[in-house]
Order: structure tokens, then C-alpha cells, then sequence
């Protein structure tokens, strides 16, 4: 056997693009280029200090450095099931209907582990958050794309549900589950509880699960509030909901995740991970309560960053002559790269990070679908964003005296 052979499984999986990007920024800032880096979505923000110094407490006892509990200590499953409460009157069980993960891309993938037998098949937005796509790859199904796309505008639900109809009905072996994310990373299309509504009943009636991630619950913007797929009566019966503590509450490195809803999905995730992991470190666990059982203006004051940080972003972008639109939520832009370019989107992020000195994540990385268009994640200061976007204007200039 070469030693640059890839197993069967691995085989399946494409280079991440991100990488040919990563790689040039890199190759950048060894050269000592300053890089505005608004390419992962990496938040840069730290948690609340009070958060902190929690974890630093708990983690200075002896006692809690052994292995932890993979679903969760019970005090945090009763912190988050009291959260969903409060922010979203959905009524969940902490012993059935709730349980840890270590980030929502653990438990996403585990559960498609759980879930898929070979020649399964689930249900996937296309452009979308990779893992969403590859998860099932790994597990040993597939994934069927439902293009998701945001030029339809105020007719984006009733097409995406007709196109989700429409997949499904065209499907050689039925799909065993729909996986949804919205706020959408990274179009940033936001539904409405009505939309839910119509893909839980689609669900039953299709004897169908779903999954949906919800890990920009927290960042929605001038008067937006992403509903929960739980606020849907009897949701529960076919669905699980992840929500993740890495946005809105700044934990990204901490990977603190829950997988919340029907119990049968929880009940199987847990059984496969009491043979694949231990949890999250305790003192972790400990401070995410205190995180959940905060005021929610720790989560509001994070918003509002990543809410100036858009109006300067996409306000500079159009004073330039690049038309983009606000985003409801999140904390990405997705911005439709202007004709007059004539480039494709790995090749203008490409061209971005060499002329304008910013990284941003090209659309094909999401998906046949994401091609067109380049992601702007929210992760640097305002004065960084001004400084991108002088960089733009500039590598546009430079760019227009070729055309």
C-alpha cells in the first residue's frame, strides 16, 4: 500500500477549498502581508468575565479532572431545558429530550452515524455548512442537495418547500431525514415559524426525521427573533434541534453543543457516544450553566457587535459599488461577487486575498450552489472591516483598468 493512499471512507471526501485559501494566507502573512481575515467563522470575541472566572474556579478543585459524563452533567441539561423555557416556552425533559455534545458538528456527525445504514439518504440544503453535507458521507449514506437560493427573495419558503417535496418525491430510496440550518450559514436566509410548521407536517406525513442546527440562534438583528423548531406543536414526535453555546455566548473553543427534542434520536445518540467519549471537561460544563443561567443581555451585548460590525461591512461594500444586502442574522455576508468581474468564486477570493489583502471563504466551498458568491464572516473589528474595505475598493480599481 502507498502511503498516499486515502481508505475508502476518506476517498469520499473532497480537499476542502477553504484550504487552497488558508494556504495562500498563510503563504501571506509569512511573507509579513497584513491579512484582514474575514474568512472562517471563527468568533473573536471572549466569553463574559464572570463566565471565565468560573471556569477557573471550578477547574482549581481536585475533584473534577476525571472523566466527565458524555451526556451532560444533570445540573447543565436542566440549565438548557430551563433556557428553552424561558427564551422559547418549549417544555423539554432532561433526562430524555436532552443531552451534551462536544459542538454541534460532534453530535451532528455522530448522530448520522447513529442513524444511516449503507445506501441511506438524507435531505441537505445545498449551498450549506459542509459537515451538514458530508456527515452522512462518513456515516456510510448520501445526501441529496435541495438548492437553497437567496434571488427568490420573499418567495424563498414556499419554493424550498416545494423543491424539498420535489426531492423527495424523485428519490430512488426514500430519505430518512431532512437536515435543515436557519438562520442559514451561509446565505443567512431566515424563516419564519410558519415555514416549520409546514416542514414538521411534511415530516410526519412522510414518515421523515429532522435535524435542525440552530447555531446562530442567538444573532438575530433589528428585531429578528429565530424561532426555534421546538415552538412547533408536536414537533418533538419526528424532531431534534442542536443548539450551540459558541455564538451567541463567545464559547466556540469550548465546544459546548446540546442536541434538544425527540427522545428515540437522543436516546440512540447517547448510546453511541457512551462507547466514543467521556464528555466535555467538568469545569466546562459547570461554567456553561452559570453562562445559561445569566441574564440574557451577556448574548445581547455579543449581538450588537456583530450587528455594527455588518452595518459597517455592508454599508462599505455599497458606498464601493459592490450592492449587498443586510443580513437578518448571523454573523456572516453573502455577497453575489459583481458581474463585471468575471471570475469564479474560488479565483476572486483568490484575487481578494492578493490584491485587497482580505480573506473571505469562496461560495463553491458550500456547495455547486454557493458558486457565485463569497462569504464575509463578522469576525474582526470595526476598524479591520473599514480597512477590508479599502482594500476592495482598491483591488476593484486596479481590476477595472484591465476589463
Amino acid at each position: 500500500m502507498k502511503d498516499s493512499e486515502l481508505f475508502p471512507r476518506v476517498g469520499r471526501l473532497p480537499k476542502y477549498v477553504f484550504a487552497l485559501v488558508n494556504e495562500l494566507k498563510y503563504k501571506l502573512r509569512r511573507e509579513g502581508e497584513d491579512i484582514v481575515d474575514l474568512g472562517m467563522g471563527n468568533p473573536d470575541l471572549p466569553p463574559a468575565p464572570h463566565i471565565v472566572d468560573k471556569l477557573c474556579e471550578v477547574a482549581r478543585r481536585d475533584n473534577v479532572h476525571g472523566y466527565s459524563a458524555s451526556r451532560g452533567i444533570p445540573r447543565l441539561r436542566k440549565a438548557i431545558c430551563d433556557f428553552y423555557r424561558s427564551r422559547y416556552g418549549v417544555e423539554l425533559d432532561p433526562e430524555r429530550e436532552a443531552i451534551l455534545t462536544i459542538g454541534a458538528k460532534e453530535g451532528y456527525s455522530h448522530l448520522m452515524l447513529a442513524l444511516l445504514e449503507p445506501g441511506d439518504t438524507v435531505l441537505v440544503s445545498n449551498p450549506t455548512y459542509p459537515i451538514h453535507y458530508y456527515a452522512p458521507i462518513i456515516a456510510g449514506g448520501d445526501a441529496l442537495p435541495v438548492p437553497i437560493l437567496p434571488e427568490e427573495g420573499e418567495d424563498f419558503e414556499e419554493s424550498y418547500l416545494r423543491k424539498l417535496y420535489d426531492t423527495l418525491r424523485a428519490s430512488f430510496r426514500k430519505p430518512k431525514a431532512v437536515v435543515l440550518s436557519f438562520p442559514h450559514n451561509p446565505t443567512t436566509l431566515c424563516v419564519s415559524l410558519e415555514f416549520f410548521k409546514e416542514v414538521i407536517k411534511l415530516a410526519k406525513q412522510e414518515e421523515l426525521w429532522v435535524i435542525h442546527d440552530f447555531a446562530y440562534a442567538d444573532l438575530g438583528f433589528d428585531g429578528y427573533e429565530p424561532p426555534s423548531i421546538l415552538q412547533v406543536e408536536g414537533a418533538k414526535e419526528v424532531a431534534v434541534e442542536l443548539y450551540s453555546m459558541s455564538k451567541g455566548f463567545s464559547m466556540a473553543g469550548w465546544r459546548v453543543a446540546f442536541m434538544l427534542g425527540n427522545e428515540v434520536l437522543i436516546k440512540n445518540l447517547a448510546h453511541l457516544k457512551s462507547y466514543l467519549d467521556y464528555g466535555v471537561f467538568t469545569p466546562i460544563q459547570v461554567a456553561s450553566i452559570i453562562a445559561l443561567e445569566s441574564p440574557y443581555e451577556v448574548v445581547e451585548r455579543a449581538r450588537e457587535v456583530y450587528r455594527k460590525r455588518r452595518d459597517v461591512l455592508v454599508e462599505g461594500l455599497n458606498r464601493i459599488g459592490w450592492h449587498v444586502d443586510k443580513p437578518k442574522a448571523s454573523m456572516f455576508v453573502w455577497a453575489k461577487i459583481p458581474s463585471w468581474v468575471g471570475m469564479n468564486s474560488l479565483d476572486f477570493a483568490l484575487f481578494l486575498l492578493k490584491e485587497a489583502k482580505v480573506a473571505v471563504s469562496p461560495g463553491i466551498g458550500f456547495g455547486e450552489y454557493g458558486e457565485g458568491y463569497v462569504r464575509f464572516a463578522l469576525v474582526e473589528n470595526e476598524h479591520r472591516i473599514r480597512q477590508a474595505v479599502r482594500g476592495i475598493k482598491r483591488a476593484f480599481e486596479k481590476l477595472a483598468q484591465k476589463v
